[in-house]
């Protein structure tokens, strides 16, 4: 469910809004972006089902993620950070990074914010790049 108030300010309710399968056990849920009137960032959840691990990505624009729900990796530059629910990472534009969920069986739920309506996603190992707003267009059954 989307509210819009007189003043053009928009109130989400995100267990009332579509769900897209990413595949892979992720889907996301697009919150802020063009459609309700932003013009400089997107955000969304992607949730993670347990053991899930997305691919090594990188984005066209600053990315923050805060862990809103479970235990996650991300990995980066090389390295491995715990997360925590709470933490809030800040990613700069073109550097290779993932998440992964921690739990075989809990679930993960991460909060994305892209600095750009136009942002992007680039997979390491194939080189394919897509916008962020492809991956919301198959609603999860």
């Amino acid at each position: 469910m989307t509210i819009k108030t007189p003043s053009g300010a928009v109130l989400l309710k995100p267990d009332q809004l579509p769900n897209y399968d990413r595949g892979g056990g992720a889907s996301t849920t697009p919150l802020v972006g063009r459609s309700i009137g932003s013009d400089s960032f997107i955000t969304g959840y992607t949730s993670f089902a347990g053991g899930v691990e997305i691919p090594f990505h990188s984005h066209n624009c600053q990315e923050s993620v805060v862990l809103v729900e479970g235990e996650a990796m991300l990995d980066i530059d090389g390295l491995e950070y715990r997360l925590k629910p709470l933490d809030t990472t800040f990613i700069p534009p073109n550097v290779p990074h993932r998440f992964r969920n921690l739990s075989k069986t809990a679930p993960m739920k991460i909060l994305w914010i892209y600095a750009t309506t136009d942002a992007t996603r680039t997979l390491v190992e194939s080189g394919e790049t897509r916008p962020v707003s492809a991956e919301h267009h198959t609603p999860k059954a």
